[in-house]
């Protein structure tokens, strides 16, 4: 008789051996720990971008220069001049006109400066006159209400005066004065650190421009074979276009904007109408919350000027059309359909970058945002997340 050690020798079974099945317990252990592990590397990400923003910042800006002043001097160097030569000449040029700029329109600074606290003042009585002549609006009412309850529970949990204690010394918080010169100390230090910023912007997109071409070269040697050589170096281009177009376009879009709202304001009679036009131009490079704000500050100096309705409504549909113009038939038309960027994205990346940086994320959210579009198009894996944050 055959033993059954000797029948399963004879008839092996067929098929593939089974593979034993990994636990769901330690499947579901392992994805845990590494949606953990993510979640942590975008939190440090988070933390760094909004606390490392005296690093980054002149990075950043360094960037948006070096894309925008590139095509400038590659026409100079084309023209047989030294591209260290160019680089210097072309950053030195924007520094002089950006400079003349501000000293032409120091006078019309100085007497807005100055006017802004008697406008505030002036803006405050006629809110004040306006109060009493309509009585106590509902907002006041509830705030009101407000604080009487705010007191009605501070006496009710008032606690009973304290016993005198012999042995126990009483401490009273005094208040140290305020001093000019600790103001004077602290914004020392503020104009040095944004000066000593500038100074590392300048530098670094000199740098950046002259070593344009070289860090392309080193990027395409770790190429293994001369097609990825050739693939490497049409993304590295089109991804350069992309954004310098689009750079392009901001500046001459801002531009657009600020002098037809010099001029617009200067027919109508507006005092300083040079500052209010490069105001202007500065918040229109953010979307939607820019135009917004230069229709409420204009708004506000046409009735502080003119002090009637009429003329209020005339400056600030002036300045409601013509970014609207721009917004929906300027920039457009200029920008491709590949350039355009998905409205949901541009509000999250506004906020975010308002957060982490203020005022200078605020201006540079949107020029940020297409730089990751232009870089996700081009790149293996993240077209998807590209085709998100565009249209």
């Amino acid at each position: 008789m055959r033993t059954l050690a000797g029948q399963a020798l004879d008839n092996p079974p067929s098929g593939p051996s089974p593979v034993p099945d990994v636990e769901p317990s330690a499947t579901a252990a392992v994805w845990r720990s590494r949606t953990s592990l993510q979640v942590l590397a975008i939190t440090a990400v988070i933390v760094m971008t909004r606390y490392a923003a005296p690093l980054l910042l002149p990075i950043v800006l360094s960037m948006m220069l070096f894309y925008m002043l590139d095509p400038v001097v590659d026409r100079l160097e084309q023209w047989h001049v030294p591209r260290f030569l160019a680089s210097l000449v072309v950053v030195l040029g924007v520094v002089v006109a950006v400079t003349a700029g501000a000293a032409s329109l120091w006078p019309q600074i100085d007497s807005v400066l100055t006017k802004v606290p008697q406008g505030a003042a002036h803006l405050r009585q006629t809110l004040r006159e306006n109060r009493k002549v309509q009585g106590d609006t509902a907002l006041e009412r509830i705030q009101q209400a407000a604080r009487a309850v705010d007191t009605a529970a501070a006496e009710a949990t008032k606690s009973p005066a304290p016993i005198t204690n012999p042995g126990v010394t009483r401490v009273e918080v005094v208040d140290q004065p305020w001093r000019m010169s600790d103001l004077l100390w602290t914004g020392g230090l503020g104009v040095v650190g944004i000066g000593g910023q500038a100074v590392t912007v300048l530098f670094l997109t000199i740098f950046l421009l002259y070593e344009d071409d070289h860090f392309k070269r080193v990027l395409v040697a770790q190429m293994a074979s001369m097609n990825n050589q050739r693939i490497t170096v049409r993304i590295l281009n089109d991804i350069a276009k992309q954004i310098e177009r689009f750079i392009w376009v901001q500046v001459l879009t801002s531009a657009a904007v600020g002098v037809a709202t010099w001029l617009v304001l200067w027919w109508l009679g507006i005092d300083e109408p040079a500052v209010w036009g490069v105001f202007a131009g500065l918040l229109n490079i953010v979307p939607y919350f820019g135009p917004l704000v230069v229709t409420a500050g204009l708004t506000i100096v046409g009735y502080l000027q003119f002090g009637t309705l009429e003329q209020t409504a005339i400056v600030a549909g002036a300045a409601l059309a013509i970014t609207t113009i721009e917004g929906m038939f300027l920039t457009p038309h200029l920008l491709s359909r590949a350039a355009s960027l998905n409205h949901v994205a541009m509000f999250i990346a506004i906020a975010f970058w308002s957060w982490a940086w203020g005022v200078p994320g605020m201006l540079l959210a949107v020029p940020m945002l297409m730089v990751f579009k232009a870089v996700c198009d081009h790149v293996d894996g993240l077209q998807g997340l590209g085709q998100f944050v565009g249209q």
